[in-house]
């Protein structure tokens, strides 16, 4: 099992991820859009599938690729309370700084 956080570790796979998000699309289309070679493309695709972050469409001889949101939804769920965690922080640092006195320029 391919750990999601892993997989949108690199920057081109979050990149394929970014394009699939408008609409599925075909390898070729991928690797053309990124300036991928088709077997660099394919292999990024491989391991986004294997995470099951997309799957693939049958198109006569090609393969169409699509974006599956669930896994990234699960990502996000786990991700709400540290969301929330840094917002409180932020907060409280906001508060903070309307504090302080305003400094005034030269």
């Amino acid at each position: 099992m391919v750990l999601p956080f892993a997989v949108l570790a690199e920057p081109t796979r979050r990149r394929i991820l970014d394009l699939l998000r408008e609409r599925p699309r075909l390898v070729g289309e991928i690797g053309a859009e990124l300036g991928l070679s088709q077997p660099g493309t394919s292999k990024h695709l491989r391991v986004l599938r294997e995470a099951g972050l997309v799957e693939v469409q049958p198109d006569a001889q090609r393969r169409r690729y699509a974006l599956r949101a669930e896994p990234l939804a699960e990502l996000d769920a786990w991700l709400a309370p540290y969301r929330r965690f840094w917002n409180r922080r932020f907060d409280a640092l906001e508060r903070e700084l309307d504090r302080m006195p305003d400094e005034e320029g030269p």
